[in-house]
This record gives C-alpha cells, sequence and structure tokens, in this order.
C-alpha cells in the first residue's frame, strides 16, 4: 500500500488549498480510514481529520471545524482535504494516513500507511 499527498504550497491568509491523498495497493473488497495529520514547526504531529470507508462518518479538530472539509472518491482511489480561511497557524507539513480499522480513529498509531507529507506554508 503507497499514499502520495500533494496540493501544498505558499498561501497568503484567507486563502485556499485542496490537498490530495492518492492511494494505491488496497484490494477493491478492503475497507479503509483516511486521515490527514499535521506537523508545525517544533511541534508533534497532530490529526487534523479524518473520514470512514464510505464518507458518512467524519472528524474535523476544533481548531479546523467550519474552515476544512474532507471528502473520497473510492473510485479514484483519492483522499482530498480542502483547507479554507487559511490562517498562519495552519503552517505545517501535512500527511494523509490510511488504516484498516473499521471506525475512524484519531490516534496516529492505528494507522499503517503514511504518505511522504506536502508542505503547507500560510504567510500573514
Amino acid at each position: 500500500v503507497q499514499l502520495q499527498a500533494s496540493g501544498g504550497g505558499l498561501v497568503q491568509a484567507g486563502g485556499s488549498l485542496r490537498l490530495t491523498c492518492a492511494v494505491s495497493g488496497f484490494k477493491i473488497s478492503e475497507h479503509y480510514v483516511i486521515a490527514w495529520f499535521r506537523q508545525a514547526p517544533g511541534k508533534g504531529r497532530e490529526v487534523v481529520s479524518c473520514i470512514s470507508h464510505e464518507g458518512g462518518r467524519k472528524y474535523y479538530a476544533d481548531s479546523v471545524k467550519g474552515r476544512f472539509s474532507i471528502l473520497r472518491d473510492n473510485a479514484k482511489k483519492e483522499g482530498y482535504l480542502y483547507l479554507d480561511s487559511l490562517e498562519p497557524e495552519d503552517t505545517g507539513v501535512y500527511y494523509c494516513a490510511a488504516s484498516r480499522i473499521y471506525r475512524i480513529t484519531l490516534s496516529s498509531s492505528e494507522y499503517d500507511y503514511w504518505g511522504q507529507g506536502t508542505q503547507v506554508t500560510v504567510s500573514s
């Protein structure tokens, strides 16, 4: 299984980005949760959002509620994180992760597969 995150960049505060996580290697019959984590400079990795396999269950960290949206397209094997109203505090490396677990989970230790990360920098 491989994950490839893309879509990061440099934007001004108030701007928007769309991050994409391309997933490969899961069998068609397999269910998996997709999550996005981020790591700001000098800080630990934190969960930002996650989505169940069918897309019906979602979680957002309090710091991004109302500004970020998570979606997925299982036919394309892609997950997306829409970042709107970006703030300088959103700066960091964003990682997508996947887990075969049947429920959304906020624990990074339960995600077996990780993408390489994409840098998001928000200037004030």
